[in-house]
Parts: C-alpha cells; sequence; structure tokens
C-alpha cells in the first residue's frame, strides 16, 4: 500500500479577531513536546455519492468554522506559550494505491498503515490533519494535535464538534478553553520539555470482547464478606492495566534484571473532580497523573501464569484516588506542586534502572460520534507514537462493549509480550 500526497494547505479560522496567543497553564508547561494522535475511518461517502471535492470542500470550510472556538490550536508551539498570529491548521490530502478499506476494515494490522494516514513533519504547529482518499470511496482522516495545550478528552471533543459543524450543526459549538485560568503558569518552570527519541518501538492491537472483560474483573473481584452484594469490582481500566503490567512483567522476565525498577503511569481526567466540576468539552491540559512503582527485586512479585493477586491494582487504585477534589483545590492554591501523585516510589526508585510503562485511555470519549455527514466512523484507530518505551492506549471497540489495547514496546519485549499465553486466553491479538 502506497499513500501519495496530492496537496498541502494551511487553513486559517474565518474570524479575524481571535486572541493572537495562548498562554501555558501550569500544567501545559509540564507536558513533553509530542502529539496525540488519532485516524477515523469512514466507508459511507459512496452512499451519498459525493466527490472527492465536494468532501475536501466540506471539511476545509467547517474546520475553517470551528477553529473559531478552538484559538490555540492555530498556533505554534513555542517556550511558554502558543503563537496564534496568522496561524493555521496544516491539511494534507493524500491518494491510498493498492489498497481498499475494506481490506483494513477486515483484517486490520496497524504497524502496517497508521503512521502513513498522518502527517508528519508537522514543525511545531498545534494541529495537523491529513485526508486520505480511498480508491473505493472510504476514507481515513488521520490527526494530530501537540500535548502541551490538550489532553485525549480535548482531541476527541474537538473532532467531534468539527463533525457537529460539517452538518451545518454549530448551536453547540462552545467549547471552554480552561488551561490558565485553572491551573495558572508558575514562574520558573521550563516549558519546552521534550522526550528522548525512541528506536526499535513497534506497536500491537489486542481486542478484549467483553466477554473476556468480565471473565478478568471477576479475577480481580474483592469480597468483604460471604454476602454478593459485597463484592468490589475493579473498574475495567484498572483491570486491564494491571493486567497487562503482570503479563508485560511475566513475558519478560523481570525477576533477571534485578537492578530495574518498574512505575506504571496513569493519566486521570479531572473535569469532575476539580470543584466545581467542570463540562465535558471544556479545553485544555486538564489532567493528573497517578504513579506506582513495582520493584523488580521483591520476592513478592508473583508474576507466573493464572496469578491475579491484588497488590498492583488496590495500589494502582489507592493511588488514583489521591487525585481527588482537596488535592486539586491545593494544588491551585498553590499548596502542592504538580498533579502526579506517587505510591510507593520513593528515593530508592532513582537508584536503579527506569523503566516507566503508560497506561492511558480514550474510553468513553465521543470518538464514534464524529459523523462529517456521511455517517459515523466504521472505525478508529490509535496513531503511531513518540512516547517512552512502554506505552498502552485503550480505546472502545465500536459496539461500546469491548476495548481494544493498543501496545507499543521495543521489538525484544513485544516478541514476548505477544506470545504469552496468559494473554492470549483473554485477548485477540492482530494478525
Amino acid at each position: 500500500m502506497d499513500v501519495e500526497v496530492i496537496s498541502r494547505e494551511i487553513i486559517k479560522p474565518t474570524s479575524t479577531s481571535l486572541h493572537d496567543h495562548y498562554k501555558f497553564s501550569y500544567v501545559d508547561q509540564l507536558m513533553p513536546s509530542l502529539y496525540l494522535s488519532l485516524i477515523y475511518y469512514y466507508t459511507s461517502s459512496l452512499d451519498h455519492k459525493l466527490s472527492k471535492n465536494e468532501i475536501s470542500n466540506s471539511l476545509k470550510t467547517s474546520l475553517s468554522l470551528v477553529l473559531n472556538h478552538y484559538y490555540p490550536l492555530v498556533g505554534i508551539v513555542q517556550k511558554n506559550f502558543i503563537d496564534c498570529k496568522n496561524g493555521g491548521v496544516l491539511v494534507l490530502e493524500a491518494q491510498v494505491v493498492n489498497c481498499q478499506l475494506s481490506e483494513i476494515l477486515q483484517n486490520p494490522n496497524p504497524e502496517k498503515f497508521v503512521a502513513k494516514f498522518l502527517p508528519d513533519d508537522v514543525n511545531n504547529l498545534v494541529l495537523a490533519v491529513q485526508v486520505n482518499y480511498f480508491n473505493c470511496g472510504g476514507i481515513a482522516i488521520g490527526v494530530r494535535m501537540s500535548h502541551k495545550v490538550a489532553d485525549g478528552s480535548s482531541l476527541t471533543t474537538f473532532i467531534k464538534h468539527w463533525a457537529q459543524t460539517a452538518r451545518g450543526n454549530i448551536e453547540n459549538v462552545c467549547p471552554k478553553i480552561i488551561g490558565t485560568s485553572l491551573f495558572p503558569p508558575k514562574d520558573g518552570v521550563d516549558g519546552e520539555s521534550d522526550l528522548p527519541p525512541v528506536k526499535n518501538i513497534t506497536f500491537k492491537r489486542f481486542v478484549f470482547t467483553d466477554s473476556k472483560l468480565s471473565a478478568l474483573k471477576e479475577k480481580y473481584v474483592v469480597t468483604s464478606s460471604s454476602a454478593e452484594s459485597s463484592r468490589t469490582y475493579p473498574s475495567r481500566y484498572k483491570t486491564l492495566s494491571s493486567f497487562i503490567m503482570r503479563r508485560f512483567l511475566a513475558s519478560t522476565e523481570i525477576k533477571k534484571e534485578p537492578k530495574r525498577r518498574y512505575t506504571l503511569c496513569s493519566p486521570v481526567n479531572i473535569r469532575k473532580i476539580v470543584d466545581p466540576p467542570l463540562a465535558d468539552d471544556s479545553f485544555g491540559n486538564i489532567i493528573g497523573a497517578a504513579t506506582i512503582s513495582i520493584d523488580s527485586s521483591e520476592n513478592d512479585i508473583k508474576v507466573e501464569e493464572g496469578n491475579y493477586d491484588h497488590g498492583l491494582v488496590n495500589t494502582l487504585t489507592r493511588a488514583i484516588s489521591k487525585i481527588n477534589k482537596d488535592s486539586m483545590k491545593k494544588v491551585q492554591d498553590g499548596k502542592l506542586d504538580g498533579l502526579l501523585v506517587w505510591e510507593g516510589v520513593d528515593e530508592n526508585t532513582w537508584k536503579r534502572e527506569v523503566v516507566n510503562f503508560v497506561c492511558t485511555s480514550f474510553c468513553r470519549f465521543p470518538i464514534y460520534e464524529a459523523d462529517f455527514g456521511w455517517g459515523r466512523p466504521a472505525w478508529v484507530s490509535s496513531g503511531d507514537i513518540a512516547w517512552q518505551e512502554y506505552t498502552t492506549i485503550f480505546m472502545d471497540t465500536k459496539n461500546g462493549n469491548g476495548i481494544e489495547a493498543w501496545v507499543y514496546l521495543t521489538e525484544e519485549d513485544m516478541a514476548k509480550f505477544e506470545r504469552d499465553k496468559e494473554l492470549l486466553t483473554y485477548a485477540s491479538p492482530t494478525t
């Protein structure tokens, strides 16, 4: 499959009276310079007999209109702010050659194609889009958005609003640009945070059906008495995060590397945690993060097949629970530095080689509500990634019952992980 770029254009908002800059919030300052990415796949354009030009004009016109409500997205990332003067969004259009969209949907092997559907060389732009046309009439819209100004909720809400605008429904498109008012920037915090380049990273998609998720949650259930009503189930996110982390530790044989220490970081959407709660369409980096430590030399780390001790999931639950109204108020009042909660992490952690594992989630976000006028997406995928070596991204399946886990590992570790028998008992991998 080849993807050939056929046009490149900067789309500007229709309004000329927008803010000329966006100052980073405190959380923005702490964010590394990386991009969030999603790809939306549509098969229904032929049903409406829309030409490529009609689709292109609709997408660009609606993008220009919706950007009036999202002024930080038209800028260029600077050290501690977004320069929005005379800014715009890069839109690439591309033709997909030697591949039908149906081939991807019937047998998705995302490692082979997702990077081709996303814009590259974005040059510090906040937002870039690539519209990919298939000869069959299908479309794949790839979006990159800078994490310096937005979190996953902001990304998915923006795309939903863009789609609403394309359908002529602009009444409810009024996001609240929250960042700096919620967490004012702090002097002395360097807003230029770059992750080191990542090499030899590969990724696989593992699908957990509703029945497999239920079976896994049963493994982690906590019963305080004999009464069935007292059974406490961890969330799907905590269950899968703990399970995948355990299978990673088992498949890569952490006990053979006692000098290593592992951390598991879980970003937390705090829109409903802060007081007063914020609307779902509040725009910015409105997140905290809970990080727990796992010592590979501890004797009580049990990672063999069939083991579902509650230690890891309980520790994760405890850490996440500390991101609450009280702690958020202390951050806002300047009584706490950062929105990162540590559990089991001490000065000894950093005396060893530390391997960071991030589990983040797009679940429950409105990714399948993005109807640009030719129906909802047939599929929404994660994109390529330039994060740390070890990352898992959770996404709802289209029916909303299952979860796709996009696991990013080094090639050496992935070769072991994808063959783990306990993992494959519950997950269906991409072939």
